[in-house]
């Protein structure tokens, strides 16, 4: 359906690279969007962008960096001439490495304060400064779409006994970080939408459930079976919501936050 077309648009994801990063992409590209890949690893971006869209690119991007941003804009202005879509996709989700490390460092009574920030800068300050510097140039154009990527447990605390082991123990408590920058991305959507609803400027939300993306089998099933359909997420099944919020199908739509759960957050 043309409503839903993306040609001629120019659509950048930040954390391209990451699972649900490449879905996103391959989303834009097949509804007509020229792909803007970034991510930290610029060889990966040129060569992810090269299986999409003929006219898709891939550049570096660090997004807690501003000078960053500004060359990733100028560089798409002077290719492309203008920005359609922003998603906001880059994210950091602490995993701890050494297992011993996660079970204490994971615990909110000491959870590092440097893991904190990290996680406030890229998944919070990322996201603002990235809004601010290309969604800048979207209201210089009279319209643009930006699609801020959250997540359910930015909705609902963690299940902490979702981590418990088969065994009984638990070495691994989801961090305060996430939640806590996730929530916020949901409502400087909010705060975005009402200051560039006048310039045209959409800004909205795409919250996502768990994807099921190697972890053990025990957890898998303890996951699916709190979710009314009974399954995690599979990458691609976000990319029906984020044409809709990117295209014409959303025209009338801004300041809102569509979940994509399975149903985890109706129970």
């Amino acid at each position: 359906m043309k409503i839903f077309s993306l040609e001629n648009k120019t659509a950048i994801v930040t954390g391209a690279l990451g699972l649900i990063g490449r879905e996103h992409c391959r989303a834009l590209s097949e509804a007509g969007a020229n792909v803007v890949v970034t991510d930290t690893d610029e060889h990966g971006c040129s060569e992810f962008a090269s299986t999409l869209s003929s006219a898709s690119i891939g550049l570096k991007l660090d997004v807690t960096k501003p000078d960053s941003i500004k060359k990733l804009r100028d560089d798409i202005i002077e290719k492309f001439g203008h920005i359609d879509i922003l998603v906001n996709n880059a994210a950091i989700n602490d995993m701890f490495e050494d297992p011993k490390a996660a079970s204490e460092l994971s615990k909110f009574e000491n959870y590092p304060l440097d893991l904190w920030q990290k996680s406030v800068d890229v998944n919070l300050t990322g996201v603002f400064l990235c809004s601010q510097i290309l969604g800048s140039e979207m209201a210089r154009q009279k319209s643009g779409s930006i699609i801020n990527i959250a997540s359910t447990y930015g909705l609902t605390a963690p299940d902490q006994k979702l981590y418990i082991k088969q065994d009984g123990m638990q070495t691994f408590f989801k961090p305060p970080a996430y939640s806590a920058t996730k929530g916020a991305v949901i409502m400087f959507t909010k705060y975005l939408a009402a200051y560039w609803g006048k310039e045209g400027v959409r800004v909205n939300t795409l919250t996502p459930g768990g994807v099921e993306n190697n972890q053990d089998e025990f957890f898998v099933e303890k996951y699916s079976s709190r979710t009314p359909l009974g399954r995690m997420a599979h990458p691609s099944d976000y990319k029906g919501a984020l044409i809709f919020l990117a295209s014409d199908a959303s025209a009338y739509m801004t300041g809102a936050n569509l979940v994509v759960d399975g149903g985890w957050t109706c129970w």
